[in-house]
């Protein structure tokens, strides 16, 4: 059994639903550093149709993103896991600099390294426009409140 921190590989589903949570809260900092250390050095993304190489691209890429979505917020679900893998479903709300808002969803495939880190991400996600009437996620930025509800509670 190989392990990272609290974190227990092969997974269990405890272990599984709590690396799903470290991963949002990580993604909810929208701290690209924090968020690349969670990946291996020569990790590989595909995100949408970009193609993502090792840790500085990582941070590249992240920092554009959020750069460009705004009041960003996500909630992530575990959907299955095997020992050293993880699906999880997420959505997040975000809006652009012209105050147009947007919830993405997708579908995220993640492979581990042996040392508990993220060797592969693969994401497809698709935008969808909404009203800022519209919105579910409402907690400040940042972590989300342990009481907020999840995707399912929420009908998404």
């Amino acid at each position: 059994m190989k392990t990272l921190g609290a974190i227990l590989m092969p997974f269990t589903l405890d272990s599984a639903l709590l690396k799903v949570r470290i991963a949002e809260d990580g993604w909810n900092s929208r701290d690209p550093q924090r968020v690349s250390q969670v990946y291996t050095p020569d990790s590989v993304w595909r995100n949408r149709a970009e193609f993502i190489h090792g840790r500085e691209e990582i941070v590249a890429f992240l920092s554009d993103k959020w750069a460009r979505e705004l009041d960003y917020r996500l909630i992530k679900e575990l959907w299955a896991f095997t020992d050293y893998r993880i699906a999880v479903r997420f959505a997040y709300e975000w809006h652009d600099d012209c105050g147009n808002w947007y919830r993405s969803y997708g579908n995220e495939n993640w492979e581990f390294a042996d040392n508990g880190l993220m060797c592969r991400r693969h994401a497809s996600i698709n935008d969808l426009p909404i009203a800022e009437t519209g919105r579910l996620f409402h907690w400040p930025l940042g972590r989300r409140p342990d009481g907020h509800p999840g995707l399912s509670e929420l009908g998404l």
